[in-house]
């Protein structure tokens, strides 16, 4: 039986520029008996393991913390964070490709990372993208691509 595997590329600028356009908040997390802040930038996706949280970073990292992806959720910024299915949240800046196989949607990050959409969160992952996209397209509207690095 043959395949057909269908990417998509995102036409997301690389992940320096828009960070440095998106301005993205600090998160405040608990950590043992005390509270640490890290900046949403460094965070590629957050995986839930029960009640626990464990937070993948840009650099390679980890921080598990006692929070439900729920509670997570409306802590991050919605333009950049996605629900992926019930055990992932995703930072789009760090999406790679979105793949499409029959019927199931899977991701590719920067990190190497393929994750999988639930068939329930493909339609909003999809917008998600699309809104992500159209918000960075409209801040570089107008800009020469040699001022990006500038600004």
């Amino acid at each position: 039986m043959n395949v057909q595997l269908y990417t998509i590329t995102p036409r997301l600028l690389s992940g320096d520029e828009a960070l440095s356009r998106l301005p993205l908040p600090s998160l405040v997390l608990p950590f043992w008996d005390c509270r640490k802040s890290v900046p949403s930038q460094r965070i590629v996706r957050v995986e839930g393991e029960g009640n626990y949280s464990v937070f993948h970073f840009n650099d390679g990292t980890q921080l598990t913390v006692s929070l439900t992806l729920k509670r997570l959720e409306s802590r991050l910024p919605a333009n950049v964070f996605v629900r992926l299915h019930k055990k992932h949240i995703v930072n789009l800046l760090y999406l790679k490709g979105i793949n499409a196989h029959r019927r199931q949607l899977t991701v590719d990050l920067t990190t190497g990372e393929q994750l999988d959409v639930s068939r329930r969160k493909s339609a909003l992952f999809l917008t998600c993208v699309q809104s992500l996209q159209e918000e960075l397209d409209t801040m570089t509207k107008g800009t020469h691509p040699t001022m990006l690095a500038l600004a």
